[in-house]
C-alpha cells in the first residue's frame, strides 16, 4: 500500500506546484514491470468494488482529472480501469465549449454527465477549465471568473449532500517531460495526429497555467472534494499512485453487496 498523504493537497499549506515532485519513481522500491504486476492486481480488487458499486444503486462516484497537455488523462484511464466493466464506468470529455452550451451557465453541460447511482463517471478535464483557461486566455473579465471558486465549492458540495463521491487529480509533470512527449508525437507517424498546435500556445502559457492551478487548489480542495497531486513524468508510477487513490478511497466506502429480499433457501426451481 502507497501512502497517500504525500500527494493529498489538503495536507499542504502555501500551495506551490515546484515542491511537488513530477518524478518520484527513486523513492519505492518499484521498476516499471513490478508496478504494472502490482497494477493488475489492484484491477482485480477495483473490479469488485465497481460490481459492488453497481449492484448496490448507493454510491456515485465522480472522478475529475485535470493535466497540462500530454499528462496522461487518457492513458491513466485506460490503464488504471483496463478490466473493468464498461457499462457502468463513464468518461465524459469537455472540450472547447459549442454554441448551444455556450447559451447556458457554464456549469449546464457539466451537470448532465454527473453519475447516477451505481455509476462511476470520470471527467476528462472539467468544470475547472472555466477557470483555468478563462482566465489564462483572457477570456472573461476577472469579476467573472472570480465569482466561480465559489460556485464550484457550492455546486460540489451539493453532489457530496446528494452521496456522490468525489475524487479530484491533477496530473503533475515538468515541462521538460511535456517536450519530450510532443516531440514524441512529432516523430512518430502513429502519433502525430494527436499532436495540436494549440498545445504549443498552451506551453507558452505554462507559469500562468500553474499559478492559475495552484490558486484553484488553494480555493476548491475540501475534506469531501480533496484534491491529489499524482507525479506523472513516470506513466507507470502515475498510474499506480493513481489506482492506489481509487483503491483506498473504495475501500473506505464499505461497499457491500445489496440484503436480500427473500430466502433463497424457499426458492423451489422446478
Amino acid at each position: 500500500m502507497i501512502d497517500l498523504d504525500p500527494y493529498r493537497l489538503s495536507n499542504h499549506q502555501n500551495i506551490c506546484l515546484k515542491d511537488f515532485s513530477t518524478d518520484v519513481s527513486q523513492k519505492y522500491n518499484w521498476n516499471k514491470k513490478s508496478a504494472r504486476d502490482h497494477l493488475q492486481k489492484m484491477n482485480d480488487k477495483l473490479f469488485e468494488y465497481q460490481r459492488r458499486i453497481f449492484v448496490g444503486k448507493k454510491h456515485k462516484v465522480l472522478i475529475i482529472l485535470q493535466g497540462m497537455d500530454t499528462s496522461g488523462k487518457n492513458g491513466v484511464i485506460r490503464n488504471v480501469f483496463r478490466g473493468l466493466n464498461p457499462q457502468t464506468i463513464q468518461v465524459a470529455s469537455f472540450e472547447k465549449p459549442t454554441t448551444m452550451e455556450l447559451r447556458h451557465d457554464y456549469l449546464w453541460r457539466v451537470h448532465q454527465r454527473v453519475p447516477a447511482e451505481g455509476e462511476i463517471v470520470v471527467f476528462d478535464r472539467s468544470h475547472y477549465e472555466d477557470i483555468l483557461a478563462v482566465r489564462v486566455n483572457h477570456l472573461k473579465p476577472v469579476s467573472v471568473w472570480e465569482k466561480r471558486y465559489q460556485h464550484i465549492n457550492d455546486f460540489e458540495k451539493m453532489l457530496v449532500d446528494e452521496g456522490t463521491t468525489i475524487i479530484k487529480v491533477f496530473l503533475h509533470i515538468s515541462k521538460e517531460a511535456q517536450k519530450e512527449r510532443l516531440q514524441s508525437r512529432l516523430d512518430d507517424p502513429e502519433k502525430q495526429w494527436k499532436f495540436d498546435a494549440s498545445d504549443l500556445v498552451a506551453r507558452s502559457l505554462w507559469n500562468d497555467y500553474m499559478k492559475a492551478y495552484e490558486d484553484v487548489f488553494a480555493k476548491t480542495d475540501h475534506h469531501n472534494a480533496p484534491w491529489f497531486i499524482v507525479p506523472s513524468d513516470r506513466r507507470w508510477m502515475r498510474d499506480l499512485i493513481f489506482g492506489e487513490i481509487l483503491y483506498q478511497t473504495f475501500s473506505r466506502m464499505h461497499l457491500r453487496l445489496p440484503k436480500l429480499s427473500y430466502d433463497p433457501k424457499s426458492v423451489v426451481i422446478d
